[in-house]
């Protein structure tokens, strides 16, 4: 984190002339007659002359000569009051600050509405410690929009990203988020809890404090007031994980309309329509609180102050509540902390401390397991066992259709200042401990709450495994099991984490997508992979598409290239169920599925209801037709074997399946009467077009995968020819079948036009009816194309939801010139639905755009992919983390903006930054080394 300069806010942060100002509305209120007292003058902190006026008049119609003379009045009653301004004036902490920016060679501004700013300063006699003052006179527009503060750093000659301002007032801390600066807030968090960063005041403030909360905050995703109505989408944001399990961020004590869920690799269960999907799991994270017998939650009592956090490096998530039950009762402070433990795939612990700030209360604290938990609708667990004493609970459960059997089981140790009584709870299902105690003003009690969760595919006693688990963290300590786990984190990010100078929004974004994605990715097993939705919600039911091989993947190979061997093993492993659909399709070879969950079958429902109308029914034909997985897949691996140069893996797992896929690839291509190969009714990944033949996508990675499966057959016959034999015998690649494949591979259709380099998308895609380019581009448009088309319209037209063509250029670069990129890049670009369309468009048209020399149109792709979920710009984060497009942000940083390639040599950049980024570093894996890149400017 870079910080070159600070701006101050004057009024409550440098001097309390807020005082003065307060007087002379009063005064100019009681000439006008108009109400006017401290709570209505609380609403022009930070706001401009004008518009403080305004809001005191509250609808008073004024015209502008009488609003320029009551403005004015207001002025000269506060000037003259002015003339008792001195140093000692200054408020606690700012001149000590000050001078410490100074020696430290940080540049100070002043960023103040007041237009007698200057005057303030000079009778403060500090102007010799200031650099910069922009005032009232300097912007036209005011706080909260950004002009004030990104004059001051024009003042100051210093980039916005590496400017930090320190307000009091709500509207300036949205102006620094608004001119893309740190945002430090001095006050109560109901006023400025959204700043990066929040001190009291400024009384004992130093630059390395203020240096260490900004860097924590870039690693911070905050939550800084409850909006109930955004809590499905902030349940996805707060997903916590280890690579084993992850939880969605929901409450400890509930809350109305949630949706509770933890969810762990393996754990499979059946379902209705779409096949099968992760069971979740018994709830393990529920405190019950209550004071004076009134239960705490959110949806009751007074909420007096809330913030809630994510540690993206430790992924811990926590939360401070001040809350009181009734008007006139007791006030509490509660402080939840819980994470899931990366040095144990099977851990997680959770902290409760509650303080009681006011009066007296009988407090009530309950805590276990649920196992009565449910998958929106379906029952998946049937209980097997439970146990319940003093201080442990545990369940035992098992699905109802695959029989895995899962354990839950918990320890807890309390702490208080005074004495207390527990009691076991045995409800069915739902075993738990609870502790009564009496706390008087200033006592706190704390919880620790420590977790195991053991299935049947990790030992074959889970309950024995989890309740040894708990009472060992029971034993350690709270603080034990955290510092290992921020250990194993540390590991994690230290090859994995990308820096950027420049942008605070995108530092913040992409280490959020990254955090999602390391928790998701299996650790601990090479039977499972990652959903398209991860481990973050019920989306898709948790099955796995292309979306894993292409666009997550990359970021596991280059930094994480043991996870990556996981994902590929699980291919590996449902192999025989990738052979079995090619043989129900009449094909030869391996097919993989297009969805696909705990054994490789095909998993996409071939039928689902309509969003809009549920008893009309929706032909799904991915799962038959989108055919290119089966290349996607051969990609992937091949890519993991260049990076990696993990020789074992080819010789023994990747090149079966490469193989196996290339004689799918042969027997699924029809040769016609024109003498050529083509794909007919297919579908390629802009799935706006179903049912289209020659997909360019579908038969130039067709193509490509048999070139690859020569190539490699080759390698195997020199380094490897006991293994290049077996394969030969066991994929039955005889002499007449390798004939066939090079047949294939030689005269299969590439659609396009050879003179301009265009290439059509699929047969007859020119003959539709062109893009409504200036519909597509509508900022107020609030559906997809294909919503306002409907399927066959938005079909008949040359809209597209993602990327097709140039995916597949971003894939093969070296098969295209850059006269032949270029071309596609501007007919197919302008046609794509990036606002609306899949998610996992924007991040690879973001890399197009680097490549095509267009960084700043790169950064507004990168910045549709970064928001997806933070923003939830689609509306359906509820759902789960857009995991593709998640990895496609790392690709759009690493091969878009650092413009990283490998070659036959090895591997090289061509960087190509967006304005304002100073800095891009990142490490990766390069054949087991572990290579650093940074780039500057």
């Amino acid at each position: 984190m870079k910080l070159e300069a600070i701006i101050f806010d004057l009024d409550g942060v440098i001097t309390d002339t807020a005082e003065y100002h307060y007087r002379a509305w009063q005064r100019l209120a009681d000439e006008e007659g108009l109400p006017f007292n401290r709570q209505i003058n609380e609403h022009l902190r930070g706001v401009s002359r004008r518009s403080s006026l305004e809001i005191i008049l509250a609808g008073r119609p004024a015209t502008e000569a009488e609003i320029a003379e009551l403005t004015e009045r207001k002025n000269r009653y506060y000037v003259a009051m002015l003339a008792g301004v001195t140093p000692a004036d200054l408020l606690p902490g700012a001149v000590d600050l000050l001078r410490e920016l100074r020696a430290a060679g940080v540049k100070v501004g002043i960023g103040s509405v007041s237009k007698n700013a200057h005057t303030v300063l000079d009778r403060l006699g500090i102007c010799d410690l200031l650099d910069a003052i922009a005032d009232g006179f300097s912007a036209e527009r005011s706080k909260p929009a950004p002009d004030l503060f990104l004059k001051a750093a024009e003042m100051l000659g210093v980039r916005p990203a590496f400017c930090a301002v320190v307000e009091d007032a709500a509207v300036g801390v949205d102006a620094a988020l608004a001119a893309g600066m740190w945002a430090i807030g001095l006050g109560p968090a109901s006023r400025v809890g959204h700043a990066h960063a929040r001190f009291e005041s400024l009384a004992g403030v130093t630059l390395a404090a203020i240096r260490t909360a900004l860097q924590d905050a870039a690693w911070t995703i905050a939550e800084p007031i409850f909006v109930p109505d955004s809590q499905s989408h902030m349940e996805t944001v707060f997903t916590i994980g280890n690579g084993a399990m992850c939880s969605r961020g929901v409450f400890e004590e509930g809350y109305p309309g949630a949706m509770p869920a933890c969810f762990v690799h393996r754990v499979w269960d059946d379902m209705p329509v779409n096949y099968t999907e992760l069971a979740n799991i018994p709830a393990w994270w529920g405190v019950d609180i209550w004071a004076d017998g009134e239960h705490f939650r959110l949806d009751r009592g007074q909420v007096l102050g809330y913030r809630r956090q994510l540690d993206l490096r430790t992924g811990a998530l926590s939360r401070q509540v001040r809350w009181q039950p009734r008007e006139g009762g007791p006030v509490l402070e509660l402080d939840f902390e819980r994470f899931i433990n990366l040095a144990d795939p099977h851990g997680a612990a959770l902290q409760v401390t509650i303080t009681l700030a006011e009066g007296q209360t009988a407090l009530r604290v309950r805590t276990g397991v649920n196992a009565h938990v449910e998958n929106t609708g379906l029952l998946h667990w049937n209980l097997v066992d439970q146990v319940a004493g003093l201080d442990t609970a545990a369940v035992q459960v098992r699905t109802r259709a695959t029989q895995t059997d899962l354990a839950v089981a918990m320890a807890v140790k309390l702490s208080s200042a005074g004495p207390w009584q527990s009691s076991r709870c045995d409800a069915e299902g739902q075993p738990a401990t609870e502790y009564h105690m009496t706390l008087t003003a200033g006592a706190s009690a704390t919880l620790h709450k420590f977790v195991a969760v053991v299935s049947s595919h990790d030992a074959p006693d889970p309950l024995a495994i989890a309740q040894a688990t708990v009472q060992a963290g029971q034993a350690a300590g709270y603080r034990a099991w955290r510092a290992a786990n921020d250990a194993a984190w540390a590991e994690m990010w230290a090859a994995s984490d990308v820096q950027i100078e420049g942008d605070n929004e995108a530092q913040i974004a992409l280490r959020f997508n990254l955090f999602q994605l390391l928790i998701a990715a299996p650790q601990h097993t090479d039977r499972a992979s990652i959903g398209a939705k991860t481990l973050s919600g019920f989306g898709y039911r948790h099955h796995s598409f292309w979306d894993t091989e292409i666009f997550m993947l990359p970021l596991f190979t280059f930094t994480q290239p043991a996870l990556a061997r996981h994902m590929l093993m699980y291919r590996w492993h449902n192999l025989p169920a990738a052979r079995a659909k090619a043989t129900a399709n009449g094909f030869a070879g391996a097919q993989f599925p297009w969805e696909s969950a705990d054994d490789g079958r095909e998993v996409t429902p071939t039928w689902v209801p309509h969003a809009a109308d549920r008893k009309q029914l929706i032909r799904i034909w991915t799962g038959d037709i989108e055919i290119h997985i089966t290349a996607d897949i051969a990609y992937a691996i091949m890519q993991y074997w260049q990076v990696t140069g993990d020789d074992a893996f080819m010789r023994d797992y990747g090149a079966e399946m490469v193989l196996d896929g290339a004689t799918f690839w042969a027997s699924a291509a029809q040769l016609e009467a024109d003498g050529k190969y083509h794909y007919r009714n297919v579908i390629g990944p802009d799935e706006y077009h179903d049912r289209v033949d020659d997909n360019a996508y579908t038969n130039t990675l067709a193509q490509w995968h048999l070139e690859t499966a020569f190539n490699l057959l080759a390698w195997l016959k020199r380094q490897h020819p006991t293994r290049h034999a077996e394969l030969v015998a066991a994929l039955d690649l005889t002499e007449a079948r390798l004939r066939h494949w090079d047949d294939v591979r030689r005269r299969i259709v590439l659609p396009g036009d050879p003179a301009s380099g265009l290439i059509e998308q699929f047969a007859g895609f020119f003959s539709l009816r062109d893009a409504d380019l200036a519909m597509l581009r509508d900022p107020g448009r609030s559906r997809s194309m294909q919503g306002l088309l409907g399927i066959e319209g938005c079909a008949a037209t040359q809209n597209l939801k993602q990327p097709d063509v140039l995916m597949l250029q971003y894939l093969l670069p070296e098969r295209f010139s850059p006269a032949q990129v270029r071309v596609n890049w501007e007919y197919y670009d302008p046609r794509t639905d990036h606002e609306l369309g899949s998610s996992l468009g924007p991040s690879i048209s973001a890399v197009m755009a680097c490549r095509m020399g267009e960084h700043e149109r790169g950064h507004q792709h990168f910045l549709r992919a970064a928001r997806a979920d933070l923003l939830d710009v689609r509306g359906n984060a509820e759902d789960g983390i857009h995991g593709a497009s998640a990895g496609g942000l790392w690709q759009a940083v690493v091969c878009g903006f650092a413009g990283l390639r490998l070659t036959e040599s090895g591997w090289e950049i061509a960087p190509s930054l967006p304005d304002g980024w100073t800095r891009l570093a990142f490490k990766f894996y390069y054949r087991g080394r572990l290579e650093s890149v940074e780039i500057t400017c």
